[in-house]
C-alpha cells in the first residue's frame, strides 16, 4: 500500500470518528491518543493552490530548460546568494549580477524522507541533501540515489537540471559524480 493510500485510508478513518462523535456529542471532536486533549477534526477539505510572482527572479527560471541553474551576486561584496534574490541584505539598492553555478561539489549531508507531506506522497522514498559546490555556495535539493548506503558525506557530487515527473517541470538535483546525468 503506498503512503498515498495510507494517509487516504487514516483520514478516512479520521471522518468515520468524527462522524460518529458529531452524532454523540453534537460537534466533530477527537481525543489525542498522546495527550488526551480534544481535538477539533475540520470537515472542510482545504485545498491549497498559489500563484507568486517570479518576475525578480526571473531569469533563474528561464534558465532551467537551458540546463543552466543560475545564483545572484553582490557587485559590492562578491557575496553569492542562492535561491537567487534581487537585493543584497548589506547593500539594498544595488543591483545584483547573474552567475551561473558550477555544477561540481562534495556532499555535506543527506537525509531519507520516508514520511512525506501529502502532496509529495506519491513519490517513493526520496533523499535531500546539501552540497557545497566549488564557488562555497550550499545548495538543498533531491539527492538521485534511492539507496543512502551508495552516499557519504564529504563525496563528489554534481549539481544539474532535470525534468521532475509526473508534474515535468524543470528543476535541480544532487548527483553523485560517479553518476550519468
Amino acid at each position: 500500500m503506498s503512503q498515498k493510500e495510507e494517509a487516504d485510508r487514516f483520514l478516512a478513518q479520521m471522518e468515520s470518528f468524527a462522524n460518529a462523535m458529531k452524532e454523540s456529542v453534537g460537534v466533530p471532536v477527537l481525543m489525542d491518543q498522546k495527550t488526551g486533549s480534544l481535538l477539533w477534526y475540520s470537515q472542510r477539505e482545504l485545498k491549497l493552490r498559489y500563484v507568486i510572482s517570479v518576475e525578480r527572479v526571473r531569469k533563474f527560471f528561464e534558465s532551467l530548460p537551458e540546463g543552466k541553474i543560475l545564483a545572484t551576486r553582490c557587485r559590492v561584496t562578491g557575496k553569492v546568494f542562492f535561491p537567487p534574490q534581487r537585493d543584497c541584505p548589506d547593500h539594498p539598492g544595488e543591483e545584483l549580477e547573474w552567475v551561473e553555478l558550477p555544477n561540481q561539489g562534495e556532499l555535506l549531508t543527506f537525509t531519507m524522507i520516508t514520511v512525506k507531506p501529502y502532496s509529495f506522497s506519491h513519490y517513493d522514498d526520496y533523499i535531500v541533501g546539501i552540497a557545497r559546490l566549488e564557488n562555497g555556495v550550499n545548495v538543498l535539493a533531491w539527492v538521485r540515489e534511492k539507496d543512502p548506503k551508495k552516499l557519504r558525506v564529504g563525496m563528489k557530487v554534481r549539481l544539474v537540471v532535470t525534468r521532475r515527473e509526473p508534474e515535468g517541470y524543470f528543476t535541480y538535483e544532487i548527483v553523485p559524480a560517479d553518476q550519468d546525468a
